[in-house]
């Protein structure tokens, strides 16, 4: 993950949006897991967003204008770190205290994953395999 000014983000979104009519707008990620509702309880005290729904197949958090759902897999495969080139995505978070964030995460069932690829942002593996960054939200814009 690059570092990216507010300058270069903003003249990302524009250039990315100028002139074009988007066909849809992204209401809400979700992830696979072994269970649902435990994933969804980390996921809540990370975010701070509130768990609208969870039961044992899925649970849906609400955020302020996207939503995360979360659904149980009977057969969840945990992705692998390093990443081995099959890593779908992740999530990027922004924390104005990197560190003091990536401790939190840990306390609340995250782990460090090693190595760390880089020096301004923390990679951190959430309870249920997937890898996540958290970075300095000044980047962020």
């Amino acid at each position: 993950m690059a570092d990216m000014t507010d300058t270069e983000m903003n003249e990302a979104d524009s250039t990315a949006t100028a002139g074009t009519v988007p066909v849809a707008k992204l209401a809400m990620v979700t992830l696979d897991a072994p269970d649902a509702a435990a994933l969804g309880d980390f996921y809540s005290a990370v975010l701070g967003w509130p768990v609208a729904y969870s039961d044992e197949n899925y649970a849906m958090l609400t955020g302020p204008s996207h939503a995360l759902g979360i659904g149980t897999i009977p057969d969840f495969k945990r992705p692998s770190w390093p990443d081995d080139g099959h890593k779908q995505f992740h999530l990027d978070l922004a924390a104005d205290d990197v560190e003091a964030a990536a401790d939190r995460c840990v306390e609340l069932g995250a782990t460090r994953a090693d190595p760390q690829p880089g020096e301004t942002w923390v990679v951190l593996i959430d309870p249920a395999g997937h890898p996540f960054c958290i970075s300095d939200a000044k980047n962020w814009g």
